[in-house]
């Protein structure tokens, strides 16, 4: 342990300052878990008008600078405002023109210009403080110009010898717009845009394909989705680019923040429970899940959850076919979640033709979310693509058996049940089709209903099981220690 490396994370969200997702989540956990690994982690973000002014009004002002941006030498301010808490730095970057409005993502528009000045600024900044580290670790398309710029305008400054690494959240988001405009906001060499780097259908510049093709590393949240995006079918008109790359491409999977989520210390939950006694209180959190929804009070139900965007991409069109058969009269389904009009009307549909047996909860609701964790014997994930996913995470921690389509993340980190030899923590199938995503729910219950003390086992398995970042935070030490031995 003794080698210590330094970080700087570059990109736009970080729980508990702004989050619209996974992203926020990963900004958040993945720096705190590397201090503990001997890493100096500085984490660079905007500072939107939108962050809650308990935290702005703790951030102490660090500097300010004029930086050159455009191509025809428009300059902007920069300022540094700090904020320090568990051991990481937070710095944020202050501009009124680009971050003193709004939520984080507006349009194209207006996060193209902003989010070429952050990617710049970000780096300036690191110059400016002389916090000069081993590895910029860059986040998706927002901070996709960072290895970019870092290989041209920045080449000859005092962090021109640092490596960088880009992490792909979601493919799906590239940050395309027409040349013209990146070559104003950035103003980048010409060279930068030929048709490997940066150009994509001659017309129009893609961020992301910069900055994959400018990092040191790529990688993405999940070893299976790393496989997935070199194929057409999941690589977003990427996958010959990640082809090409595929020698610096990893896969990493996440984890999940194990004081957050954590049974026994869980205020949300009607009783806080551990691996000891999971048997009996699961039981008592469920009856209490059951009275709080309005849902038929029978401790002998397999109750199934989904706790979801309701989007095509979370494999809802299958679980719509699938819903009737389920109803078999043992069986409870509990839906959380906002999303596309049509899946929050048939949910509602199905709860009120089917009142006490399907709970439709059409919101986000916090603790809510906690209570199904704890209350539900299963967990439904059957997504179309799913880069790592963290809902199976939890549920394991919450000892809710996790009933998953083998995409992604999903497929690195739950291990099919085998009735043979009874190992397992969950259960899977393969290929997008509503018949196995049923066949696996009868699995399940299957098990449930007919050897309850080989599902019991497994709750404990799925419960021992570390979900915790520090094995991820270990392997992107090694990364690290890769990149700059």
């Amino acid at each position: 342990m003794s080698t210590r490396r330094s970080v700087a994370f570059i990109g736009s969200e970080c729980y508990p300052f702004v989050k619209t997702g996974g992203l926020g989540d990963v900004m958040y956990a993945l720096p705190k878990a590397l201090t503990k690994q001997n890493c100096d982690v500085k984490v660079i973000l905007p500072r939107y008008k939108c962050i809650p002014w308990k935290y702005q009004e703790k951030m102490v002002y660090r500097g300010s600078f004029n930086m050159d941006l455009c191509a025809d030498g428009r300059s902007f301010y920069v300022g540094i405002m700090e904020y320090v808490w568990d051991g990481v730095v937070y710095d944020f970057i202050d501009n009124e023109d680009f971050f003193g409005y709004g939520s984080p993502y507006t349009n194209l528009i207006d996060d193209i210009p902003r989010y070429c000045f952050f990617a710049k600024a970000a780096l300036a900044a690191l110059n400016y403080m002389n916090w000069i580290p081993d590895v910029i670790h860059c986040h998706d398309w927002q901070a996709a110009l960072g290895p970019v710029f870092l290989r041209t305008l920045f080449a000859h400054t005092p962090i021109g010898n640092a490596k960088s690494i880009l992490t792909i959240h979601n493919l799906r988001f590239q940050g395309i717009y027409n040349i013209e405009t990146i070559k104003y906001w950035t103003n980048l060499p010409d060279y930068v845009f030929n048709k490997d780097a940066l150009t994509q259908d001659w017309v129009n510049a893609n961020l992301l394909k910069g900055g994959l093709n400018y990092c040191d590393m790529i990688t993405t949240v999940s070893n299976t989705y790393a496989g997935e995006i070199q194929t057409p079918f999941y690589g977003e008109g990427l996958d010959a680019h990640l082809r090409f790359h595929a020698r610096k491409l990893r896969g990493i999977v996440n984890g999940i923040d194990c004081d957050l989520w954590n049974s026994a210390t869980d205020e949300k939950l009607a009783v806080p429970y551990d691996i000891t006694d999971v048997l009996t209180k699961k039981r008592e959190n469920k009856q209490a899940m059951q009275e709080q929804l309005g849902l038929v009070q029978d401790d002998h139900m397999f109750v199934v959850g989904l706790i979801s965007r309701l989007t095509d991409q979370k494999g809802l069109d299958l679980v719509n076919a699938v819903i009737s058969p389920m109803l078999d009269g043992h069986t409870q389904i509990v839906v959380l979640g906002t999303g596309d009009e049509k899946y929050e009307n048939a949910f509602r549909h199905y709860e009120g033709s089917h009142k006490g047996m399907v709970c439709s909860n059409i919101m986000y609701d916090e603790g809510r979310a906690h209570r199904i964790y704890a209350g539900c014997d299963a967990l439904l994930v059957p997504s179309l693509f799913e880069p790592c996913g963290l809902t199976q995470l939890i549920a394991m921690r919450y000892g809710t058996i996790p009933i998953v389509r083998e995409t992604g993340g999903l497929k690195d980190t739950v291990e099919p049940y085998n009735q043979f030899n009874n190992t397992g923590n969950g259960f899977t199938f393969d290929r997008y089709e509503s018949g196995l995503l049923l066949d696996a729910i009868n699995r399940a219950k299957t098990l449930y209903f007919t050897n309850r003390w080989c599902w019991d086992e497994m709750v404990q398995r799925d419960m021992d099981k570390d979900v915790s970042w520090d094995s991820s935070a270990a392997q992107y030490r090694a990364l690290y220690l890769e990149l700059k031995p």
